[in-house]
């Protein structure tokens, strides 16, 4: 965890379902990776100007963009999508 970082902070306190979340900080994101597992779940990418997050789930070993056209949200909605949304958590 980054000492001081307010979204990690916030994603750790998320009541996750199926195990929680561990997040860390890679290239100017947030890659969130299942405790029960240690499969990646999403990945944060955030959008200046403001509080807006990309969400980006794993397709293919690679991130791309969730559902048909994308999400870009802010951090609580990116969070509440992650958690109810099934196909984050196929492989965690």
């Amino acid at each position: 965890m980054t000492v001081g970082d307010p979204v990690i902070g916030r994603i750790a306190a998320y009541p996750w379902p199926r195990g929680g979340v561990e997040t860390r900080r890679v290239r100017g994101g947030y890659t969130l990776i299942s405790a029960r597992t240690g499969a990646p779940v999403a990945r944060l990418k955030p959008l200046p100007p403001g509080d807006r997050l990309e969400v980006l789930w794993r397709r293919r070993d690679a991130w791309g963009p969730a559902g048909p056209f994308g999400a870009v949200l802010p951090l609580d909605d990116a969070l509440a999508f992650i958690a109810s949304e099934p196909a984050f958590w196929i492989r965690a």
